[in-house]
């Protein structure tokens, strides 16, 4: 209980600390470039020299098929009926993501996880595996040695221990990019900014800010989330044009209120402009306790009765004393913050709180469980 309570403290403090230092904030960071995007890319291959901790081919028979289908590629016919039993592979699902602007020759970092039953990847290398993306064209080539962070050992006696996951790892510039993905924000006249968080106030701010230092006509905020500029056509134009146009610094409007409750880990984060209306809260709890004293029912001497176990059971209420804060009009964050704390609620007593002064319409905020 004291460290949620000092947590909520120490995101009053830090929320009431931004408030006063808010800044204003580039347009690079707070907006994209439409048609500028990454992309992603899979592939599927194997990985060999793995010290015995490689797939168990009887349960995983698509790794002995893509084995043979690699040695048919070089020639090698593997007979009839053989089945081999190879524990040095591993069939593993390689993914990476092309960056936009991403032009055959340069190198993209590529991970690799095992999809059968290795135990580990540790030592083991990457053999040439094609990288595709949902259009289904090989847009990169991907080989190399793995950068395995995890690790673990077995005992005779079948007793192990795993040390974070040993069963996926990395290839710096693993990837080689073959072929560049066309961009359509070069195409059309107008260069459209999406801002991360959509926010009608800040689309606004936005507009009035390029249409200052650009000049009238400029920018065109086209809903809450997107702003329409003009720009050059020219390529190298445009990009100077870009340029200038993401350092651009703009005053964010005030984020809305919201009370986020995480209800598994119990942490509660409140926003800046959370307020509450005037409302009186109690908080208090009952302790229940109670008691069993077993002892021994022995019947009287030649008598018909049984020995038996029997129970006293002691029964006792114990309420606590019960704390009541009342909200005043327009209670700001920090006030919620001292009152919830003074009260010393504990995670589920704090979400009952809240959940019971948005139900009264008293909590000025949107109120979201994830």
């Amino acid at each position: 209980m004291r460290n949620t309570t000092l947590f909520v403290t120490f995101g009053s403090l830090l929320l009431s600390a931004w408030s006063m230092t808010a800044s204003a904030e580039r347009l690079r960071d707070l907006t994209s470039v439409g048609g500028v995007r990454t992309n992603q890319l899979v592939g599927y291959g194997l990985v060999v020299g793995l010290n015995g901790s490689g797939d168990q081919t009887a349960q995983t028979p698509f790794t002995v098929q893509s084995l043979n289908n690699m040695l048919n590629q070089f020639g090698i016919t593997v007979p009839p009926g053989v089945q081999p039993q190879l524990t040095n592979i591993a069939a593993v699902s390689v993914h990476a993501e092309l960056p936009p602007f991403a032009k055959p020759g340069q190198t993209l970092d590529v991970t690799v996880s095992s999809i059968g039953n290795a135990r580990s990847l540790r030592g083991g290398s990457l053999l040439l595996t094609p990288l595709r993306a949902v259009d289904g064209n090989v847009y990169a080539l991907a080989q190399g040695n793995l950068i395995v962070g995890g690790f673990g050992g077995e005992g005779l006696d079948g007793s192990r221990i795993t040390v974070n996951i040993p069963s996926a790892g990395r290839i710096p510039s693993g990837a080689t990019v073959e072929r560049a993905v066309s961009t359509a924000y070069a195409d059309v006249p107008m260069v459209m900014l999406n801002l991360h968080t959509p926010d009608f106030p800040t689309a606004t701010r936005v507009e009035g800010a390029v249409n200052e230092l650009l000049g009238p006509g400029t920018a065109e905020a086209i809903d809450a989330g997107s702003i329409r500029v003009a720009a050059p056509q020219r390529p190298g134009a445009r990009t100077s044009f870009l340029s200038v146009l993401e350092n651009i610094e703009v005053d964010p409007a005030p984020v809305a209120a919201r009370v986020i409750i995480n209800s598994r880990a119990g942490t509660v984060v409140i926003s800046d402009n959370v307020t509450v209306t005037p409302a009186a809260v109690a908080h208090g709890s009952l302790v229940v306790t109670i008691s069993e004293q077993p002892f021994v029912s022995q019947p009287e001497p030649f008598g018909a009765g049984e020995t038996v176990l029997a129970a006293d059971s002691e029964v006792s209420v114990e309420e606590e004393e019960n704390r009541m804060f009342l909200f005043a009009p327009g209670t700001s964050l920090d006030e919620i913050v001292q009152a919830v704390n003074a009260v010393g609620a504990a995670p589920g007593d704090l979400v009952a709180i809240l959940e019971a002064l948005k139900q009264a319409g008293a909590l000025r905020a949107e109120l979201i469980v994830i």
